[in-house]
């Protein structure tokens, strides 16, 4: 029976969380859960965002559903994101994060451990010159490409590689070149490449035209959010970061929404379609299928326990 660590971090992952947890225990699965914490709130609490406990949890466990955390805007001594510790102690290399609606369905694949958000940064000159060091590994670079291409040949078999090699010659140029050496390997894909700039335009005039789009991390992180933003915003993002191994961790892309925690009014959508997506990493793909088209199909009333209703007599 697969295990799932719920853990809901920050703000209004309290409430999604559960919201999620309430509608997988409805498909009536042979799942396991357990609760776990994580968070800035835990930081606070015990001087560790991420318990030993937890970790351990999610060691005996198969995946993990995360709601969201409360990063400071500023250092604070000793604090360490979990969702950025969980992907580098389980090397989830590969964040996914679908978007659709209507004529738009497409997938971005984010390469998930490097790039500028490698953690390589440090004041100088007495603190007037801020340095980051952009980090791009070719073993990184062609994981995370082979992944992108394995998902496209599930999907429409069409990949895009997003960079800035015209610009960033070593380091967007050692992912284009790893890219494209990959994607050779792969002659039944249909295969182009974008500027990221002009991907982010084409996004917004064409999205339909994209299948599987493939790029570095903070790329990825920008563009997914522009694609949320074409298809009904950070209500209804998830994500999915997973590696080789059979532990994922799933969770919306929406992050911990303080102003509006606690008052019921979170829409549990983003976490919902979260546990889709780890429905379909744990094997059970028709369940993922019906509670992917209920969740899209089913509004925001407003009401987190409302939506989460309405969402339950669907499936039934």
């Amino acid at each position: 029976m697969p295990k799932i660590v719920l853990i809901n971090g920050d703000g209004i992952g309290a409430e999604v969380i559960p919201a999620a947890h309430q509608v997988l225990a409805a498909l009536d699965l042979p799942l396991e859960f357990v609760y776990a914490n994580a968070g800035f709130g835990t930081f606070e609490k015990t001087g560790n965002a991420l318990p030993d406990e937890t970790i351990e949890l999610c060691l005996s466990a198969d995946s993990a559903l995360f709601g969201a955390t409360q990063s400071p805007m500023t250092k604070v001594d000793g604090y360490k994101s979990p969702i950025l510790q969980l992907r580098r102690r389980f090397d989830l290399f590969a964040n996914l994060r679908p978007a659709q609606r209507e004529a738009i369905d497409l997938l971005i694949v984010r390469e998930n451990t490097e790039g500028m958000y490698s953690g390589r940064e440090r004041l100088e000159d007495d603190g007037e010159t801020a340095i980051l060091e952009r980090v791009i590994t070719r073993k990184a670079s062609e994981r995370i490409v082979r992944a992108a291409c394995e998902q496209a040949r599930s999907r429409r078999s069409k990949l895009t590689i997003v960079h800035k090699a015209n610009v960033l010659k070593e380091t967007c140029g050692l992912f284009r070149r790893v890219a494209l050496d990959v994607t050779a390997q792969y002659p039944d894909l249909q295969v182009n490449e974008l500027l990221v700039d002009t991907a982010a335009m084409v996004l917004v005039q064409d999205a339909p035209r994209f299948d599987v789009i493939v790029t570095t991390n903070l790329f990825g992180d920008i563009l997914s959010d522009l694609a949320a933003g074409l298809t009904g915003g950070l209500g209804i993002a998830a994500s999915a970061n997973v590696g080789a191994g059979r532990f994922g961790v799933f969770e919306p892309v929406h992050g911990s929404a303080p102003d509006i925690a606690g008052q019921g009014i979170a829409d549990p959508r983003a976490a919902i379609l979260s546990a889709a997506l780890m429905l379909d990493h744990l094997g059970y793909a028709d369940a993922a299928t019906k509670l992917r088209a209920v969740t899209y199909a089913t509004p925001h009333t407003g009401s987190t326990t409302d939506t989460v209703a309405a969402i339950l007599h669907h499936l039934n």
